[in-house]
């Protein structure tokens, strides 16, 4: 299949180091970028289906990193049907399990959780909920699990482990397991903060820097924050990666942008949402955490998008977040909303506002175009300038 967006005011790229392209559209084919600022008459001809951006700006699609995923489109915690394809209506493309803690009864033996584990990452496989990719099945560390037992995840695909549930006696005794895992080529995610279900323990940064995960979860707070002095070591003592989560601590997670802003290295920082949780759905959440940094934290708005989408991807090794050729063909058209003060995305993130969202394609495939239902209407209409398939893809109404 080819996709053709056309007429765009700005292309926003997903790095941090050349947060820009020039040019005015995007060329998709079989799934992939295949140009990105300019595209030429002959080739956006022999699409299938072309949309008019009228205007509006092209980001990446968002990853939130930090989803808690159970089995299907479906969250036990706060028993709603649908929560993923609604995240794709807030500009989410991609989403990746923070371990499936959620699931009711979940098992707390080595067995257990190897087998949980497994069956998430299969049921996800090749199900897109909505056209969202889902990268589900993350090992939740408990005692009895050896390396022997890791390396077994490894050989059958499975690539994320997650310390911060597991019944140790305390969160040191993660170390060994999460240092194991990274030798294995996982990416290693920590639990940061205070307590978040029954059980569960506060872990600070002396912590965390033992286990030396690669990404430090929702760090800003899970959503209570660690204490202060633990911020500065995280960012001066370590190069893992930090989280910024719309369900945690505000004040934090402005701090932990200023320090990594200061050190040079806002290429750490991550953003997520860490829900579905007692926090509730934020099908937006990623759109608020972006408005946050800018609006409160004086962040361009292009660079926080590049925390929520080409960082995301660098760290958690994906093809999707940049707009490059070569990439996945994930793509969001934003806009002011309708009504707004400001007259662009970028304007409207840096007054505090969340976009609008006029069209949303992953995988090359348009998925709905003119209308989100979680957001009001684009300020310039989006809509389909042509199709040659037969098929409908303009966005639900509310």
């Amino acid at each position: 299949m080819k996709t053709a967006i056309v007429n765009l005011g700005a292309i926003v790229s997903g790095d941090l180091k050349a947060p820009f392209v020039k040019g005015d559209s995007i060329l998709m084919e079989d799934g992939r970028l295949a140009e990105v600022g300019t595209v030429s008459a002959s080739q956006v001809s022999g699409c299938d289906v072309v949309i008019d951006a009228n205007g509006t700006t092209a980001i990446p699609g968002l990853i939130d990193s930090h989803v808690h995923i159970t089995f299907g489109d479906y969250t036990p915690r706060q028993r709603v049907v649908g929560y993923l394809e609604s995240y794709l209506h807030g500009g989410t493309t991609t989403s990746i399990t923070a371990s499936e803690v959620h699931v009711p009864g979940r098992p707390k033996d080595p067995a257990g959780v190897k087998a949980l584990a497994l069956a998430a990452r299969a049921c996800f496989f090749d199900y897109r909920p909505g056209g969202m990719r889902v990268h589900a099945g993350s090992i939740i560390l408990e005692p009895g699990l050896t390396e022997a037992d890791l390396e077994d995840l490894v050989k059958s695909g499975l690539w994320l482990a997650k310390a911060g549930f597991g019944a140790f006696d305390t969160p040191f005794e993660y170390a060994p397991l999460m240092q194991a895992a990274r030798r294995l080529g996982m990416v290693t995610t920590m639990h940061t903060g205070g307590s978040s279900i029954p059980s569960s323990s506060g872990i600070w940064a002396e912590h965390v820097l033992a286990s030396n995960p690669t990404v430090s979860f929702h760090v800003n707070g899970g959503p209570a924050a660690m204490p202060e002095e633990g911020f500065a070591r995280l960012v001066n003592e370590s190069d893992i990666a930090l989280q910024l989560c719309t369900a945690g601590n505000l004040r934090t997670a402005l701090l932990t942008a200023r320090l990594l802003d200061a050190a040079g290295q806002l290429d750490r920082l991550l953003i997520a949402t860490d829900t579905p949780t007692g926090s509730g759905i934020m099908p937006l959440g990623m759109f608020y955490t972006i408005s946050h940094l800018a609006s409160l934290g004086g962040m361009a708005p292009e660079l926080a998008i590049a925390a929520a989408t080409g960082n995301n991807a660098t760290v958690y090794r994906l093809n999707s977040g940049f707009l490059k050729a070569g990439k996945d063909a994930d793509v969001v058209l934003i806009d002011a909303c309708a009504g707004s003060s400001k007259n662009d995305a970028l304007s409207a993130l840096s007054n505090g506002d969340v976009p609008a969202v006029g069209a949303v394609v992953t995988d090359g495939v348009p998925r709905f175009v003119g209308r989100s239902r979680n957001t009001p209407a684009t300020t310039r209409d989006v809509r389909v300038a042509e199709c040659r398939l037969s098929r409908d893809f303009s966005g639900a109404a509310h």
